[in-house]
């Protein structure tokens, strides 16, 4: 489960930007999550209910964006929608495309008390 990983990472994260402005705790994190990223939300959700545990964002309101997948098709110059990665362009049918949204990761905020 690579999502554990991930949310290991994020911890030792915010760990380190809490220490550098000597923050004992995290009220809010908030987090960009394309659905494209190949992140199985579920296990996302179990993973970040273990890993905070004792940490400085066990009690943190977790704030989480989902961004919607979309794509240009190289051969037709479309801009589309796309919810999974092998989508075809809905205009010509062809399979390449450049992804312009939907497999963000990361950080976007912390929100530290005062």
């Amino acid at each position: 489960m690579h999502e554990l990983s991930i949310v290991m990472s994020i911890v030792d994260l915010a760990t380190k930007e809490a220490a550098k402005h000597h923050a004992s705790a995290i009220e809010e994190i908030e987090l960009d999550i394309g659905c494209l990223s190949g992140i199985d939300m579920d296990s996302f959700d179990f993973a970040w209910q273990q890993a905070v545990k004792r940490t400085i964002l066990e009690k943190a309101n977790r704030k989480v964006n989902r961004i919607e997948g979309s794509a240009r098709c190289s051969d037709c110059d479309t801009h589309f929608k796309m919810v999974q990665l092998y989508d075809s362009c809905p205009n010509c049918k062809s399979h390449l495309a450049e992804i312009v949204r939907g497999k963000e990761l990361k950080v976007k905020s912390l929100v530290l008390p005062d």
